[in-house]
This record gives C-alpha cells, sequence and structure tokens, in this order.
C-alpha cells in the first residue's frame, strides 16, 4: 500500500523488513527506537544504530553493510514484548565523505533525491512511503510501528529534529550518536565467551568496561568498578565512615544506597516479565532477561531470589498439568529442567518434583508400546513370542467363602498373559482382554468372558498395569499416534480454568504441593472432563477419596 505523510495501515505480526532508498551520493543511516506507552524508551538499550545494531530482544536489528544507496532495519514483530508499544524509526544523514557519527551537517536531508521507506514481508512489500523531507533537517522519525489492539500499524511520519542526539533524547534517549563517537573497528577482537553479551575491559581504555552485545562492541561505557569492600561493586564509589565499616561486616557484595535503591526500582520493572517468561516459555528468551541485568549492573543472585518462589509454583503447576493428561511428553521434562536451570532451582521439593515428572514419563513410554525386553530362559514360548514382564505376582479370586489369594508369577509377552503357579497355571491371550487397570494397589484384567478376568497384586502396579496396556495396545494395532491425544486427557483451557478457580491448592486442605486434577464424578462412573467435574487434590486427599462421589 502506498501511503502519504499522516497515512497508516495495518501490517503483518511478522519478521519485516524496513529498507530506506535514494538516489543521490548522501549516505542515509537507519535507527530506530522501542518505546513503550508513555512514548519513551525504557533504556538506552532500546536504541538501535550504528553502534548497537541488535536489540537485546532480537525485536529489532540493523544491517551494517547494505546494498548501495539503501539502509535496511529488521523488525521482528513477534519477538517485542508485552510493554513495547511502538518501534519509531529513524533516519539521519551523513554528508559524503563525512565520519560515521555525523549528524547530517550542511543541506541535511534536503541533498537527499528520491528518499523512500518500504516496508517488507519477506519479499513482498506491504508498505511504500515517498519521504518528503522538510528542508535541511539532518535527522527525520520516518515512520512508527505500533499496536492497535492484538495487531500492528504502521504510520508515515516526516517529523524532523534539530540533530540525530538531540531527537533521539526526545525519546529518553541518553547516548549520544554525535559527530565524535568513531565506530569500533571491525578488526577489533572480540572478548573472551564472545556469544555471551557482558561488560568486558574497554579496547580502547582498559580502565574503563564496554558493552558486547553478543555481537559487536557497542558504545556504552563505564569505569572499571574497584573490586574491594571500600567500594560500592556496582558503581564504584568509595564508601564513607560506618558504610565502610558494615561492608566490611556483610561483605564486600553490599551496595550503596543510591545503586541498592536503582537495583530495587529496576528489578521491580523487569519482574513481570520474567514471570511472563515462568508461565509461557515460549514468550520471550531467558538469556535476554540476564543479559538485562548484566547492563543494569544487577547481582543475578539478587533477581534469582526474587523469582524462586513463583518458580516453585510454576514447578508445581507444570508437573500438575501433565499428569492430568495420563501421558507426559519430553518437552514437559524439557520445560521442567529448562526452569530449573534458568533459576538454579535446587533442594528436596525439587528432586520430588522431578521424581515424578520422570516417573509419569515412564509409564507414558509404557502405555504407548515402547516396552521392556525380558530373558526368555528357561520358558516355553512360541517361535516369534517375547517377554516384557516375569515378575513375582499373586493371583486373586472372589470365592464364596472369601478370596483366595495365589503366589506365583505374572508372565506378560507380545502374545498373551501367564500366571505360573505352585499347582494352578492360566493363560489368556490379547485377543480376550478388554482392558488393564491399576486400581486399590491391585492390577485388573477385564476380559470378553465374565469368568476370564483376573485380580493380580504386584509390587508396582502402576508400572506393571502400564506395560500391559502398552503390549495390549500394540497387540490390537491400537498404540496412540504422534500427536494423538489419549481419551482420559484434559485439555489445556480446560486445566487452566480449573487451577485459577481453585487457587493451584488442595480444594481440602489446601496443600499446594503434589497436586492432581481430580474427576468429582469419576469417568468410570460417566464423569464429564469439563471445569465444573474437575477440582485439585493433593495426592493425600485423591487417595482418600478413590473411586467415591
Amino acid at each position: 500500500m502506498k501511503l502519504t505523510k499522516g497515512g497508516q495501515t495495518t501490517v503483518p505480526t511478522s519478521l519485516l523488513t524496513v529498507v530506506l532508498s535514494w538516489r543521490s551520493e548522501h549516505a542515509v543511516r537507519a535507527q530506530a527506537v522501542l518505546v513503550a506507552e508513555h512514548g519513551r524508551a525504557r533504556s538506552d538499550r532500546d536504541f538501535v544504530w550504528f553502534d548497537a545494531p541488535r536489540h537485546v530482544s532480537q525485536a529489532v536489528t540493523l544491517d551494517r553493510e547494505p546494498a548501495a544507496g539503501t539502509a535496511r532495519l529488521s523488525v521482528s514483530l513477534p519477538r517485542t514484548g508485552p510493554d513495547v508499544a511502538g518501534i519509531v524509526v529513524i533516519g539521519s544523514v551523513a554528508e559524503a565523505g563525512s565520519g560515521a557519527g555525523s549528524g547530517g551537517a550542511g543541506r541535511g536531508f534536503a541533498a537527499v533525491e528520491g528518499l523512500r521507506l518500504t516496508v517488507f514481508d519477506h519479499d513482498r512489500p506491504v508498505v511504500s512511503y515517498e519521504v518528503d523531507a522538510p528542508g535541511s533537517a539532518p535527522a527525520l522519525v520516518l515512520g512508527e510501528f505500533t499496536r492497535s489492539g492484538g495487531d500492528w500499524e504502521f504510520r508515515a511520519l516526516a517529523d524532523a529534529g534539530v540533530s540525530l542526539a538531540g531527537l533521539v533524547r526526545e525519546f529518553g534517549v541518553r547516548v549520544d550518536p554525535g559527530p565524535g563517537f568513531q565506530a569500533e573497528s571491525r578488526r577489533t577482537p572480540p572478548p573472551p565467551d564472545s556469544e555471551r553479551a557482558d561488560w568486558h575491559p574497554d579496547p580502547r581504555d582498559p580502565a574503563r568496561l564496554r558493552w558486547w552485545d553478543g555481537d559487536t562492541w557497542t558504545a556504552s561505557t563505564r569505569p572499571a568498578p574497584v573490586r574491594d569492600a571500600r567500594h560500592c561493586p556496582r558503581c564504584g564509589a568509595p564508601r564513607r565512615g560506618l558504610l565502610s565499616a558494615a561492608a566490611g561486616l556483610f561483605g564486600a557484595n553490599s551496595l550503596c544506597r543510591e545503586c541498592g535503591t536503582e537495583t530495587a526500582e529496576y528489578l521491580r520493572g523487569w519482574r513481570p516479565r520474567a514471570e511472563r517468561m515462568l508461565r509461557d516459555p515460549g514468550s520471550g528468551d531467558w538469556e535476554s532477561l540476564w543479559s538485562e541485568l548484566r547492563f543494569q549492573r544487577v547481582d543475578r543472585a539478587a533477581a534469582v531470589d526474587l523469582l524462586r518462589p513463583l518458580a516453585l509454583d510454576q514447578l508445581e503447576r507444570l508437573v500438575a498439568f501433565a499428569l492430568a493428561d495420563g501421558a507426559v511428553e519430553q518437552s514437559a521434562l524439557d520445560n521442567f529442567e529448562d526452569t530449573v536451570d534458568e533459576v538454579s532451582l535446587s533442594g528436596p521439593l525439587v528432586e520430588d518434583l522431578r521424581r515424578r515428572l520422570h516417573r509419569a514419563r515412564l509409564l507414558t513410554r509404557l502405555r504407548s508400546g515402547e516396552l521392556p525386553q525380558q530373558p526368555a530362559a528357561g520358558l516355553h514360548l512360541d517361535p516369534d513370542e517375547r517377554v516384557h514382564l516375569n515378575l513375582p505376582a499373586v493371583h486373586v479370586r472372589q470365592l464364596a467363602r472369601g478370596p483366595k489369594r495365589t503366589e506365583g508369577r505374572l508372565i506378560v509377552s507380545n502374545r498373551k498373559l501367564r500366571f505360573t503357579g505352585p499347582d494352578t497355571g492360566t493363560e489368556m491371550p490379547w485377543a480376550r482382554v478388554v482392558s488393564v487397570t491399576a486400581a486399590a494397589g491391585q492390577v485388573e484384567i477385564s476380559a470378553t468372558s465374565s469368568r476370564g478376568g483376573a485380580i493380580l497384586e504386584v509390587a508396582d502396579p502402576d508400572y506393571v498395569a502400564a506395560a500391559m496396556e502398552g503390549a495390549l495396545r500394540v497387540a490390537k494395532r491400537l498404540a496412540l499416534t504422534p500427536g494423538r491425544r489419549d481419551t482420559r486427557s484434559v485439555p489445556p483451557d480446560v486445566k487452566a480454568v480449573v487451577w485459577q478457580r481453585d487457587g493451584g491448592k488442595c480444594v481440602e486442605c489446601g496443600d499446594t504441593h503434589y497436586l492432581e486434577f481430580d474427576h468429582i464424578i469419576p469417568i468410570s462412573r460417566g464423569g464429564a472432563t469439563s471445569p465444573a467435574n474437575l477440582q485439585i487434590l493433593c495426592r493425600a486427599c485423591n487417595r482418600t477419596k478413590g473411586a467415591h462421589i
């Protein structure tokens, strides 16, 4: 769509490319500022320009080697955080042969011919704007991406500034991209661990630190702090009197009053974004969050302490949601371990949650047909028969005078079930088996005839029932295909509603550990998998309730 100044249109929420093109010899450079709802940058890191060509969120990246007569910005709208309300696109002019930081003295945009801004979605142009530059302005706001409900819009502008530095200051950016700055030579070697954004000794002045953004040296510098108890470890300011004595008492890592206040204020704004990452791992990038802390010189341990209670609650939620489906996928284990690693969690509670999740994953693999292989020595089997289980069991038969218990061995193969005792032996081909369930510490086998079922007592009924169910599915070709959900699974939106309604705790005793989704009216009695028929119970209360209504 062709726009004129002030016009706007909806653009795809995707990876877009903003291209500035012109026909004169005067170089035009592209910059961008990410702004919040108040129209100002959240920090200097929200300014993307030649010396800081990539935003920490990867939402905006500057191409430092575009084709002749062009300047390019990559804008990834899906990567913008929810607190980014807009992305301002800025152009500036450097006179032919001037330095990298020139503000465009002289004729400015008046010397630029045929300036055009085009927004591409992949290779397809979606917005085109012939810029009518006002006079000799050295810097212009050329356009702005803004949120509009759940969509994004682009608005064409041509608002002039007296200089690039003055223009970006209007958006709260304190970096001065003026004539005095010389771009870092590309021959300057990167620091150790160059893939990690962090402060390192400045290649130009070892007494200062310069920010490496993971790709290039930036213009952000600060004095190298003095590493002793008499100075603040963050700003390097000397302590005086009682503060110096307190630092010796509490350790050299204690901050001065000003840095303590700044750190606490920054963490208040940082925490909601980290909480969103915990609730939805796909909503952002942990490394970007930690990189922001390093840029602000905030100790990671302070942020971890702030997040630990919420992270533990999130692990409880993750495990409860995974177990509610009766099928735990590898992705649930990966999300669990990623959260544990990122927030540095440990302790008995974390180990217990990990054990439950791995146990549920094992049972899921058994039910899906990933069965163990046991040696068949001493057993008389058919030529193509493979043994999956061979273990001690007690066969329980209900007689008129009471239950009769017969000790023996349970043998589960790909062809049939066998139970062998001292003076008895039975076998059942899979074709006669209807279902296998674990209940009340026993394995119950339902068969096509009323007298063909069996009740078995084993050391681990859940494991045995899962393996027998997997063998039954394989034998009857009922194994679940990848991505197919078990009929017992609870849809994600239903789980979220129930968890929110019950406050993430047991509705009976209020416990927040070992939580499970319970059908108030059991599925076996016709209960529906709906929010009205689901509740959160801890394991103890769930076992007490059993299959009762």
